[in-house]
């Protein structure tokens, strides 16, 4: 017999508990249907696990550091147990708490399982046919896996293996040069592994600048990470315990070799054992499940949030479509997908902070563009703290006067931008930043002087 419900929710990553809830408060009777992690990627294996790690790193190498600041921690080792053990213990505060919500919603089902579409609507899990008005797609992605030669006959990590490892490799190869690959070089370089880091374009961090992909490499680099670009034809092979990358189309000796390897090369949703095409869901040619502005799949009364989607791979993004569906089915706005603004972090240390547009995609807009950069070296408080490396950048709208993109790549610039964003989503001139009196001594307080060295942009 088939149960009925007002709405069912597949996935408990970001956006999937907290639409529950919403449904929830509705009134509505809501199954919502996990497979695996309570809390998907960001609480289990991505953002917070990820930090507390970068966090542990941050730790070590600043005591490391301890001579220039005045005090001799000359003597600092790893326990990677113990790094692990604390990672593992706010992981766990994350899912509890995730879990706990879920529990005391007076409307709303966990079940357990593997959800598969049967027909519009209609979903079997373990032996259950649950059908409902609504059904809501939040099912994440996963580590993509490249099939370059090689790659069946050697061990290797993901993001997500690579929470388990409690041990520290004496050398990992990371096999992709942007995001998460660059988080992981130099968090276990810190913690005492040589890395190295195998990219197949010419530059790290393709979608960035030159000038923050060149800096950001730099700051890798000065620590001791070697970075090799333009590997265009990777393989791997066993050389006795260890793992080689070598490249196809040219002999001689491995480009890299370490007895660890990471995959690093981006990610795929879980959309391919769903059953999609019978609930007429439509993808696009990478499994992405194709939504409107407003996360409506091809499915009459279904809806697609999150990295599934396309439409942002981040933790934030998915929260945001949890926002517009929710805000356009119950409170009569109309709010949108294409109205919310570019924005990220790489979270390195010192982090870069990106909103808006890049230089690229300034000059492809057809405006009169007008830039300011400032090297972290003229702000006191990155002085007085040891954290010169960097600078902040910004483009503007010369003929509106609105900002047009920024990225800090510097102390606390995951956090600072944010002051820049206000303002881009307010729609008000850059000046409203400019002629604000900022705290001193702190990084914000140099924004207006950025602001206030503008030119026009080469």
């Amino acid at each position: 017999m088939n149960e009925h419900y007002d709405a069912i929710v597949i996935g408990a990553g970001q956006a999937g508990p907290a639409l529950a809830a919403r449904l929830d408060r509705e009134g509505q009777k809501t199954a919502i249907i996990e497979r695996k992690l309570i809390g998907g990627t960001c609480v289990n294996t991505g953002c917070i696990p990820t930090k507390t790690l970068v966090a542990s790193a941050h730790a070590l190498h600043l005591a490391r550091r301890g001579a220039e600041f005045g005090f001799d921690a000359s003597d600092v080792r790893v326990d990677m147990a113990a790094v692990k053990r604390r990672k593992d213990g706010i992981v766990q505060q994350s899912t509890n708490g995730v879990t706990n919500w879920i529990a005391g919603m007076k409307n709303v089902s966990l079940i357990r399982g593997h959800a598969q579409f049967t027909a519009p609507r209609t979903i079997a899990v373990d032996g259950r046919v649950l059908q409902a008005e609504r059904v809501f797609l939040n099912v994440g992605g996963r580590a993509f896996v490249p099939e370059i030669p090689g790659v069946h006959e050697v061990p290797y990590l993901t993001n997500t293996s690579m929470m388990d490892v409690d041990r520290l490799p004496e050398h990992l190869v990371i096999i992709g040069g942007s995001y998460i690959g660059l988080e992981f070089a130099q968090m276990y370089r810190r913690f005492g592994s040589k890395v190295t880091v195998v990219e197949k374009m010419d530059k790290l961090l393709p979608h960035e600048d030159e000038d923050v992909a060149a800096e950001i490499r730099a700051i890798l680099e000065r620590e001791g990470v070697e970075i090799l670009t333009g590997a265009q034809c990777m393989a791997l092979s066993k050389h006795g315990g260890r793992v080689a990358v070598t490249l196809e189309c040219r002999g001689g000796a491995p480009l890299a070799e370490g007895s660890h390897l990471l995959f690093a090369v981006g990610r795929v949703p879980n959309t391919q054992d769903l059953g999609l095409d019978k609930a007429g869901v439509q993808t696009d040619a990478r499994g992405f499940v194709q939504v409107d502005d407003a996360c409506r799949t091809s499915a009459e009364g279904v809806w697609c949030m999150g990295d599934a989607n396309g439409r942002g791979a981040f933790t934030h993004t998915a929260w945001n479509d949890y926002e517009i569906v929710a805000a356009n089915l119950f409170d009569n706005d109309r709010r949108r997908i294409s109205d919310r603004i570019s924005c990220y972090a790489l979270f390195i240390d010192p982090p870069l902070g990106r909103v808006g547009m890049n230089e690229a995609e300034a000059r492809k807009s057809g405006k009169r563009v007008l830039a300011g950069k400032l090297p972290m070296t003229r702000v006191g408080r990155a002085r007085e703290a040891g954290e010169t490396q960097g600078f902040m950048k910004v483009l503007v709208d010369a003929e509106s006067q609105r900002l047009l993109g920024a990225a800090i790549l510097g102390l606390n610039g995951d956090e600072i931008v944010h002051s820049l964003l206000d303002v881009m989503y307010t729609g008000k001139p850059y000046t409203t930043i400019q002629r604000a009196m900022h705290i001193h001594p702190t990084v914000t307080e140099l924004v207006p002087t950025l602001l206030g060295n503008l030119q026009p942009f080469a």
